[in-house]
């Protein structure tokens, strides 16, 4: 599915379908021996979803065994790192976190967050409305006053944030996870903008992706050549991203007044004790350029 301007998705389509997909990888690590993270939830939403693929792999995960890349703990490394991320800003003091493309990102019911803390989620008003149903259905209560955004980041999305009640004036603590390639250009380069105008000094926030300037095609071709299955199913997840040009967010954090640090998927796999197998030179080289990072205003 290519996209298009002003495109919208539900839970099993298009960018929607890749959040559905994570929520199973959480859910596959969640059932792992010594799993990095706990996440009882992402399985709730995969089964109300009822998408056959994921379904598939939570009852038989096998198909994702032959792939170097989904090495047991993958999604672990990263879930880990924004769990990390904000537990540590909450524990400083910062009483806002936002959740950017949340997605099914259960974060507000399965952290321990401070009393008085507000988890402010955003994403497309579908993706809300079927998390919330799923949650409802379960019985679930936020251990945060969760506040769901629903907007479109490649629009007004920072007048939605404040009419939630998100207070620029106060800390706050922000997350990109797994978003980046999925934006156009314009609302790249206008989300980190948009973050920097709404963050009050000791702000902070926690962002994954490539690095500037990384090949999409060659992103496919490394797929093609050491995945054994595609682990979302019949969808072309590189049809979703957007090649234009865009801003580096370490120089441009850098530029503004943030104080960035920068972290490779093998580093936070190290420093979470967990092993990594050895991946041949050229996927090796390609997951160096996938990049997560910090950086406090």
């Amino acid at each position: 599915m290519k996209r298009t301007d002003g495109d919208s998705w539900d839970i099993v389509s298009s960018v929607g379908r890749t959040a559905l997909g994570v929520a199973t990888f959480r859910a596959l690590e969640s059932d792992r021996p010594q799993a990095l993270i706990e996440d009882e939830f992402a399985r709730w939403f995969v089964e109300a979803a009822g998408e056959s693929h994921f379904t598939g792999l939570l009852a038989d995960p096998s198909p994702l065994e032959g792939s170097p890349f989904f090495f047991p703990g993958f999604m672990g490394v990263r879930t880990k790192f924004f769990d990390d991320f904000f537990l540590s800003a909450a524990a400083a003091g910062v009483p806002q976190a936002v959740i950017v493309a949340a997605g099914l990102d259960a974060r507000a019911y399965r952290l321990d967050w401070p009393a008085g803390t507000t988890v402010f989620e955003v994403d497309q008003p579908k993706v809300l409305d079927f998390k919330a149903g799923v949650l409802t259905e379960h019985g679930a209560h936020a251990k945060a006053d969760r506040r769901p955004v629903a907007a479109d980041l490649r629009e007004d999305w920072p007048s939605a944030l404040t009419a939630a009640g998100f207070d620029p004036g106060a800390p706050s603590a922000w997350s990109a996870e797994g978003l980046l390639p999925y934006l156009p250009g314009a609302a790249h380069d206008a989300l980190f903008e948009r973050i920097d105008g709404l963050a009050a000094s000791g702000s902070r926030l926690a962002v994954d992706g490539f690095g500037s300037g990384v090949d999409v095609r060659r992103f496919a071709a490394m797929r093609e050549k050491y995945f054994p299955g595609n682990p979302f199913g019949d969808m072309n997840i590189v049809d979703l991203f957007y090649e234009d040009d865009r801003t580096d967010p370490v120089l441009w954090l850098t530029e503004h007044d943030w104080s960035v640090e920068r972290f490779t998927l093998f580093e936070l796999a190290a420093d979470y004790g967990l092993q990594v197998p050895e991946l041949p030179d050229d996927l090796a080289d390609l997951s160096k350029q996938s990049a997560y990072f910090t950086a406090v205003k």
